[in-house]
């Protein structure tokens, strides 16, 4: 990397060696499944005087996805968006107020039109022409179609912005869509989670800041670098399932023991995410590692969908299982059952007992609401 390129990091991040922000955008490459040399061009892009800056519009959300990217403890957020990407304008964020920051987003939207990122978070409020949402005395919806029309690249960051979310759920009054329902005309990258991983999101800045496009998407606008591999596959807990060892019930002996969690409602076969290779604001865990199935939160129409009767309060200690641990397939000696096939017969069992728990969850479900 070039030396000039490097110095306005050196001046913002006096913690970070230059070795450390470089080994990052390498791993960051790797993740995107680019080329070994591409991290010396991640990081030239992220620390160029002439990169395009982020203008963060928010509409009806909880403001826990950039809650959730303002915790890790690395070189993420703090330093790649603060320091280094240019944050130009995010209400949560904005020093100034009022006038004062309204005309600051006009004078960069105005500058860098055509290259800036715009970054959406929350749900879209289309009824009564969107007046269930108004900033400066404007609707959030007539915002976002004049900012977007004016930006270089479009994410919708969250599950609320990439279709709508939990304030989209019946009998959603205000009409609340996501920014591709809204944006039709636009190609919008969605970053969905609850909140989602800093990680997914940084990648995909980084990744047009570099190549001036946008990754790879599925048919979900999600990018397929994080959202291409289900859960369930690389999930901590997938040996448990092959050799059908399920917990129960919150706090049972298989809970304590780190068993898999589909009988109690886990949505992790059917949902794409990297959370269980990437983990959560480097802590090294994720919800099901510490207990709790898996909702679905980056799937459309599938998050926040447990029902009642598998949610249990984890807030309380005796509920907060280990790190899940390895599973051993035993078998007697002389049985005449290889340790491949009683792994294959364990396989089997795991997968109907699997289909029949959600078979009947599904079936308690229907009884339930026909009650």
């Amino acid at each position: 990397m070039k030396k000039e390129c490097f110095a306005p990091v050196r001046e913002k991040l006096d913690n970070v060696s230059r070795r450390d922000f470089l080994k990052f955008c390498s791993v960051m490459a790797a993740g995107l499944g680019l080329p070994l040399g591409a991290g010396s061009d991640i990081a030239e892009a992220v620390t160029s005087p002439t990169r395009p800056p982020v203008i963060w519009l928010s509409g009806q959300e909880c403001t826990g996805c950039t809650e959730s990217l303002l915790r890790p403890n690395h070189l993420t957020l703090e330093h790649l968006i603060l320091d280094l990407i240019s944050l130009d304008y995010h209400e949560t964020l904005n020093v100034g107020a009022g006038h004062q920051a309204e005309a600051f987003k006009e004078q960069s939207i105005e500058k860098h039109s055509g290259k800036f990122v715009l970054v959406l978070e929350g749900a879209i409020p289309t009824k009564d022409n969107g007046i269930y949402c108004q900033i400066g005395g404007r609707t959030y919806l007539d915002l976002v179609k004049e900012t977007a029309e004016k930006a270089g690249a479009i994410t919708g960051i969250g599950p609320c912005a990439s279709w709508g979310g939990l304030v989209a759920s019946d009998p959603n009054p205000t009409g609340a869509k996501g920014a591709p329902q809204v944006l039709t005309d636009k190609a919008v990258v969605t970053i969905p989670g609850c909140p989602p991983n800093g990680y997914n999101f940084l990648s995909t800045v980084a990744y047009y800041l570099t190549y001036q496009k946008l990754p790879a998407i599925d048919k979900l606008g999600r990018p397929k670098f994080a959202y291409a591999r289900l859960i369930h596959e690389d999930c901590e807990r997938r040996p448990h399932f092959d050799s059908g060892r399920f917990a129960e019930e919150f706090g049972d002996h298989g809970h304590q023991q780190g068993y898999c969690l589909y009988k109690l409602g886990c949505k992790g076969p059917v949902t794409y995410n990297n959370c269980s290779l990437k983990k959560y604001n480097d802590v090294g865990t994720w919800p099901v590692n510490t207990g709790h199935p898996c909702f679905g939160c980056s799937e459309e129409n599938v998050g926040f969908g447990i029902p009642k009767y598998v949610q249990a309060d984890l807030s309380k200690e005796s509920l907060i299982t280990p790190s899940a641990t390895p599973a051993d397939i035993q078998y007697e000696r002389g049985s005449g059952l290889s340790a491949g096939s009683a792994a294959v017969i364990g396989g089997a069992v795991g997968v109907a007992v699997g289909g029949a728990a959600v078979t009947a969850a599904r079936a308690k479900s229907r009884d339930k609401k026909d009650t």
